[in-house]
């Protein structure tokens, strides 16, 4: 009995660490993304036409992350894989899917999109290569600007990977297109209210997202390393001379410093998950926490 019970808690284990959806059969049409704010745009575009594959689960560390065996066999069956085309890690597994599947069509989604510097926005300079490009910020996803041109990039891979979709995938990308329209409006209604246009973050995820709405981005970490207790310090008193009162805490950092920093700055700490499905959410989240 034990051991049926230890099987079962082992398979949902790996259902887990597998993630997003893969295909009921082999019938079904596939896509395959990265990550889940990808699947949220694609399967806005995509409805039921296709099964869209996410590699990496909303919990998931970019950093750290290993693809299993199982998602390598369900991204050889897609028609397509949709990269975010910054992210370091893809380019170490496209070599080697690519090699055996060359029928595969390879989308960027970040064609037409200027990196940032992961030090955009923020108090100091970088020059390491993090789970990105070296020096630059790969969270395209994490603004309503950058992420109308990822959906945009989807869309027209679309028209290209079947045509009879066309119609379809015009009417869904344009319901798409004024989501992500709203998505903007209401950040910058709460943006507008913001006492201070200023905000901590352990590392310098939301470049985009400060770019676009005139926000300044401190971050906790620096080149890469955890911050001394000088740097600290400093941070501490720049914040509190800039009004600074919201820390964004992300699961898969350290969370220590940022305590400290919340308490040294009588200013509060908002959890925020950029790897998660519901996009909208999270970027209104940000804003929204800003405001108050």
């Amino acid at each position: 009995m034990k051991k049926n019970i230890y099987t079962l808690f082992v398979f949902a284990i790996l259902l887990s660490v597998w993630g997003c959806n893969t295909p009921k059969n082999d019938n079904e049409k596939t896509l395959s993304v990265t990550i889940e704010p990808q699947k949220f745009f694609l399967e806005k575009i995509v409805g039921d036409r296709y099964v869209v594959n996410c590699i990496m689960s909303g919990n998931s560390n970019p950093e750290s992350f290993d693809m299993s065996p199982m998602q390598v066999a369900t991204i050889s069956k897609s028609e397509a894989y949709f990269k975010t085309g910054l992210l370091a890690i893809e380019n170490q597994w496209f070599d080697n899917i690519l090699k055996n599947n060359s029928d595969i069509k390879l989308v960027d989604c970040s064609e037409e999109i200027i990196p940032l510097g992961d030090h955009a926005c923020c108090d100091h300079d970088h020059s390491h290569d993090h789970h990105g490009h070296a020096g630059v910020d790969p969270h395209i996803w994490s603004s309503p600007g950058t992420a109308m041109k990822m959906a945009d990039n989807m869309y027209k891979a679309m028209l290209q990977i079947d045509e009879d979709g066309k119609d379809y995938y015009t009417d869904n990308y344009n319901k798409l297109v004024t989501e992500i329209n709203e998505t903007d409006s209401i950040i910058r209604s709460y943006v507008e209210k913001a006492p201070s246009k200023s905000f901590i973050i352990y590392h310098p995820s939301l470049s985009y997202y400060a770019q676009q709405y005139g926000l300044n981005q401190y971050t906790i970490e620096k080149d890469g390393k955890q911050p001394s207790p000088t740097q600290l310090k400093e941070l501490i008193d720049t914040s509190n001379e800039d009004g600074v009162k919201v820390v964004f805490m992300q699961m898969e950092y350290d969370q220590k410093n940022a305590e400290t920093i919340v308490k040294s700055i009588n200013g509060k700490s908002v959890s925020i998950n950029l790897m998660a499905y519901n996009w909208s959410d999270e970027m209104i989240k940000i804003a929204k926490a800003l405001a108050e």
